[in-house]
């Protein structure tokens, strides 16, 4: 039963390493190159490869990716931004908790 459940993940886990190869490289905020302490792109904690890849591992790689899609839609440079984890359960609405704040104070 969990080599069923490993090769069922197995397509979670390709997606997973796929975004961090675009972290490690190409990420303003995570690659080798990157000074996130200086200059950071990135308005949400945890950042949208994080934030995409945490949901994809909890929820399967077709709704986590939606919900990466829909963090990535709402990051630009007129939202808000802050923490917004991957929440409990399933839902494409942003975290509004007493710790919402813009993730640059």
């Amino acid at each position: 039963m969990k080599v069923l459940r490993f090769i069922i993940k197995i397509p979670d886990y390709i997606a997973v390493g796929l975004i961090k190869i675009y972290q490690f490289f190409f990420s303003t905020d995570h690659a080798f190159w990157a000074r996130p302490d200086v200059f950071r792109i990135c308005t949400y904690k945890p950042s949208c490869s994080e934030f995409t890849s945490q949901a994809i591992l909890k929820y399967g790689l077709i709704p986590g990716s939606i919900m990466g899609l829909k963090r990535i839609i709402d990051c630009n440079p007129f939202s808000k931004g802050g923490y917004d984890p991957v929440p409990e359960r399933y839902t494409l609405k942003r975290y509004k908790g007493k710790d919402a704040k813009p993730a640059y104070e």
